[in-house]
């Protein structure tokens, strides 16, 4: 039997490096793919203190075109994981909504383009469609509200999609981690200064990241990560949610539980109270 080929997003650091390097230790051919190619070289030193070989491909999730270029040539996937995304901290009153708009072609459309062009491919295989979404694709969280509008569009749309494509032999599951320790944190890019331009929302905000910083005190680490999605590209049945820790667990389970959304807005209010 061929060795089943992987195909990854954003594999240029924390969980996609590391789901790239732990699939390939599986036994995966990885197809490990990011925007800008210049910065595999984090992603190669891992693969070579691992021992194993990935090949490195282009791809921008958001442009159809490079999607389309980077799916030329593969005759056979058995799996994608829909990993790319970018973090995003702000409020409506303060952002544009073209600011919005670019946070969901990556963490929303982006996961379309990709899962849209993988899709005969994995009918053909009988493969499965994994996606990184969040916690924050659960539970909706302060000065998060369009990566969390992204996140939940991404998850509401899996999960419709799941059942159809089970019916053509394709397993669909979305993969909910919580705080993790990656450069995906700093690549939000809010300086302290944030508080001060932050006008009447200032001390909201302060009280939100004084409670990020704690949350990410004991952060997952993204090989930790990286490795249990690798076990669900082998695991003979895919849930469709995982969390991946206690924590993730525990907080997603605290909204799937709440009917009318009062456990929810009480947790979330104290992280802003002044």
């Amino acid at each position: 039997m061929s060795t089943k080929t992987v195909l990854i997003t954003g594999t240029s650091s924390g969980i996609g490096l590391a789901t790239a390097v732990a699939a390939a230790r599986g036994g995966w051919r990885v197809l490990a793919t990011m925007r800008d190619t210049a910065k595999a070289g984090a992603l190669r030193a891992a693969a070579e203190q691992a021992g194993v070989e990935l090949e490195v491909r282009e791809l921008d999730v958001t442009d159809p075109a490079s999607v389309a270029a980077c799916f030329a040539g593969i005759d056979r996937l058995d799996a994608v994981v829909n990993n790319a995304g970018a973090g995003h901290l702000g409020t409506l009153e303060q952002e544009s909504v073209d600011e919005v708009r670019g946070v969901m072609e990556v963490n929303f459309y982006g996961v379309l383009h990709v899962t849209k062009a993988a899709l005969p491919l994995l009918r053909a295989s009988g493969g499965r469609v994994l996606t990184v979404t969040s916690v924050g694709g659960v539970v909706g969280q302060p000065f998060n509200e369009a990566y969390c509008a992204a996140k939940f569009a991404a998850e509401g749309y899996l999960e419709s999609l799941a059942p159809v494509a089970a019916s053509v032999g394709v397993a669909v599951g979305v993969v909910e981690p919580g705080a993790v320790a990656s450069e995906f944190v700093s690549n939000v890019g809010v300086a302290e200064d944030a508080v001060a331009e932050a006008g009447p929302y200032g001390k909201a905000l302060e009280a939100y990241l004084a409670r990020t910083r704690t949350a990410f005190a004991g952060a997952q680490k993204s090989e930790e990560v990286g490795e249990q999605i690798a076990q669900l590209l082998d695991a003979a049945e895919l849930p469709f949610r995982v969390q991946t820790s206690d924590v993730a667990r525990a907080f997603t389970a605290l909204k799937l539980a709440d009917a009318d959304g009062s456990a929810v807005q009480k947790l979330t209010g104290s992280w802003v109270a002044q």
